[in-house]
């Protein structure tokens, strides 16, 4: 049991080190791999997960002790996902992850996110208040542009992996021997509109954003949530899942500055849509089960009739 707890810590450790290298303040995917574990790993590892986090972030605060005092370094070693959990374990106890006839709980992981990025903003805003500059200077203050920016940074970091973790997952188990092939690849409507649809459509924006600025730049960010809203009416949430993998991606390759008040207007704008459509996609991925049935029952009812 001490080596799976090990094994654990250290895994969640590698990967939370890998997933921090690509987050920054308006896209932090740390956020979603820690949202995914804790839906995904038994309770009783969770005390691994909390290690594996507190090391990395330890290690950092370690190296910035000097520059902003010992009350800072102590305060930012705890891990994040400590206050998590109870958020999460609270909603597991009345909401359940899985339905009982195997759907997964998409209200529910959008609820468990909301709260948990509220939380850690809040969380990074006390952090932030014990900072003392080693130097006397004035120690920065927490605003209501950094919250929200810590906020939509760490909603939409959570709704980027989160969702398109557990679509893959639920996908896997339908394959054959719970292995992806490369005909199954193949043969995906999903991963063929994915490359159809999302694609060239969100390189063409990614382009267009790097020649322009101001409001065109804002108009073109926010119609990176087109593609989004086409997967979802063509795939349900497994569609706005992926499709808001890869349209968080390319709007975060627009942002060049930190804490840019025009890039917290368009997070705000796709953190609502991938919400909204991971909602609505539910009733969508419904609908579509519903037909698949029918025609399923046409078959065989037509098949019975031939014999």
């Amino acid at each position: 049991m001490w080596g799976r707890y090990v094994a654990v810590a250290g895994a969640y450790a590698a990967c939370y080190e890998l997933t921090r290298n690509f987050s920054f303040s308006h896209w932090m995917l740390t956020a979603g791999l820690r949202m995914a574990c804790l839906l995904l790993v038994p309770r009783k590892f969770w005390p691994a997960l909390a290690v594996g986090e507190a090391l990395p972030i330890a290690e950092m605060a370690f190296v910035h002790m000097s520059d902003y005092g010992v009350a800072w370094a102590v305060a930012n070693t705890v891990p994040p996902i400590v206050f998590c959990m109870p958020i999460v374990a609270w909603l597991q106890s009345r909401l359940p992850i899985i339905r009982a006839g195997g759907e997964v709980n998409i209200g529910m992981i959008v609820l468990a996110t909301l709260l948990c990025a509220v939380m850690n903003a809040a969380e990074n805003s006390v952090v932030l208040s014990l900072i003392r500059m080693d130097d006397g200077s004035p120690a920065p203050s927490v605003t209501p542009q950094i919250f929200l920016a810590w906020f939509l940074g760490l909603y939409l970091g959570a709704l980027t992996l989160t969702p398109s973790i557990l679509a893959l997952r639920e996908r896997l188990a339908a394959q054959p021997k719970r292995t992806v092939t490369w005909d199954a690849i193949r043969h995906s409507t999903l991963a063929r509109d994915l490359l159809l649809i999302a694609v060239p459509s969100l390189a063409l924006l990614m382009g267009i954003a790097s020649q322009t600025e101001g409001t065109a730049l804002q108009a073109t960010r926010m119609a990176m949530a087109l593609p989004v809203v086409a997967l979802t009416l063509r795939h349900g949430w497994h569609g706005t899942s992926l499709g808001g993998l890869f349209a968080s991606v390319a709007m975060a390759s627009t942002s060049f500055s930190l804490l840019d008040p025009a890039m917290i207007q368009a997070q705000t704008v796709i953190a609502f849509v991938l919400s909204t459509s991971l909602l609505f996609g539910v009733r969508v991925a419904r609908r579509q089960a519903a037909a698949r049935q029918v025609l399923l029952a046409q078959d065989l009812s037509s098949g019975f009739h031939r014999h």
